[in-house]
């Protein structure tokens, strides 16, 4: 989508903090975007499904209402809705009967009570829904003072605003459990506002706020994924990914929820690798397992002080297990080894400590030389002798006159030349 009708732009422009420039890959900046690919679906309004997910505050959290008074709906209109303390102003993100697969996900009934939605917003409500979420910036940061101030172990990461300003809700992280009972009171006297603390995690706070993970792409927490599932470094061992906290750990400082989405992969795959076999002891040596390829379905041994490696199938090694555990004498891997195609090195001359700097200066200066001799013998050397040949004549005035005196010896000799044929010839009378 283009940033004219980015969701998060204020006025025109580029929307504040976009670093896509309106090519974001999830089709805006909304968190938790959805596509109604059924929107367009022509169906009579009695026949309509009465149910609408509203989406708050470009997605921060969304709800379920009704429907009552039957208004022509579409997604993405902005209505009016009745909540516990008041009206909010929210954005249609589903109609129709993606709402029911939506309201099946969170285990709720359609049969359950929804608040009604009131009606349709018009520019009034919009631009006093703007004017009250403009003001949430510098409302978080002095509520996280006045926490600190109070000495509370707890983080406030996000603030929103209900649209007709009278309800405030502040999420927040903390590890313990905390006794805000004084910073409600204090809160509440310095925003004049109804407060509501609600504590989320920390996976949850990286969802709100959002951001690119490392792999380049919008974090999963803040585009699609609600469902937060336990991490453990089980996980990365069983993909063969190297323990380290910091890559493995995302922007909520907890193990990447994308650790799990391929360990059932490698689950199925680890089922036709033999269990307990680290060690195998033959006749030539005991050999250790260094290596596990599971896409290659490959278990590397090394013989113990020998570094020799012998690359086994899963089949191979449960086949030598059964023979050790029957109790015979295996000679060694040799006969089981799989043959692999040796992978050519790349060649190349080891000049360490042949070159030095004196040998790179002394190939600049012949190169240098090379270019002043062939700048001499060019049209430059040719311009030097005119110069030569013009200072020798200014010299001598006369040679300037007969630039090749030798020429009036030559007419000299002609004329004699002539003379004598002329006294040969005899005169015809």
């Amino acid at each position: 989508m283009s940033c004219t009708g980015c969701s998060v732009a204020i006025g025109e422009g580029t929307p504040t903090g976009c670093g896509s420039k309106g090519n974001c890959m999830t089709g805006g900046c909304n968190r938790l975007n959805t596509f109604d690919w059924l929107a367009d679906l022509p169906v009579p309004l009695e026949q309509r499904f009465l149910i609408h997910e509203i989406s708050f505050k470009n997605g921060l959290h969304k709800g379920f209402f009704k429907n009552i008074n039957r208004l022509d709906l579409m997604t993405g209109d902005m209505v009016v809705v009745s909540t516990d303390n008041g009206n909010d102003v929210g954005k249609v993100s589903l109609s129709g009967e993606l709402v029911k697969l939506q309201i099946k996900k969170r285990k709720m009934k359609i049969t359950d009570d929804f608040l009604p939605i009131l009606r349709l917003a018009i520019e009034k409500d919009l631009e006093k829904m703007q004017e009250v979420r403009s003001k949430e910036g510098a409302v978080m940061l002095r509520a996280r003072v006045i926490a600190r101030e109070l000495q509370l172990e707890m983080k406030i990461g996000e603030v929103e605003f209900q649209a007709d300003n009278r309800k405030a809700t502040f999420y927040y992280t903390a590890d313990d459990r905390v006794d805000f009972r004084e910073l409600i009171k204090q809160f509440a006297q310095e925003f004049k506002v109804k407060i509501e603390m609600r504590q989320i995690g920390a996976r949850q706070e990286a969802g709100k706020i959002g951001g690119i993970g490392s792999c380049g792409r919008e974090l999963c927490c803040s585009t699609w994924l609600t469902d937060f599932k336990s991490v453990s470094t089980g996980a990365a061992r069983y993909q063969n990914l190297s323990i380290n906290q910091a890559k493995l750990s995302g922007q909520c400082g907890r193990l990447k929820c994308c650790l799990n989405y391929e360990l059932d992969t490698y689950m199925d795959a680890l089922k036709d690798f033999p269990e307990k076999a680290d060690i195998i002891d033959t006749k030539a040596g005991r050999h250790y397992l260094v290596k596990t390829d599971i896409f290659k379905k490959l278990m590397v041994y090394e013989m113990h002080g020998t570094g020799k490696q012998f690359p086994l199938t899963p089949a191979k090694v449960t086949e030598l297990l059964t023979q050790i555990k029957a109790g015979e004498v295996v000679e060694s891997l040799d006969a089981f080894k799989v043959y692999q195609e040796v992978e050519t090195e790349i060649e190349f001359d080891k000049v360490i400590g042949e070159i030095t700097l004196q040998t790179i200066e002394k190939s600049e200066k012949k190169r240098t030389q090379k270019k002043r001799k062939n700048k001499n013998k060019g049209p430059k050397n040719q311009n030097t002798q005119n110069q030569n040949q013009q200072k020798a004549a200014s010299k001598n005035p006369q040679q300037q006159n007969n630039p090749n005196p030798n020429n009036q010896n030559r007419n000299k000799n002609k004329r004699r030349n002539n003379r004598n044929n002329n006294n040969n010839n005899p005169k015809s009378e």
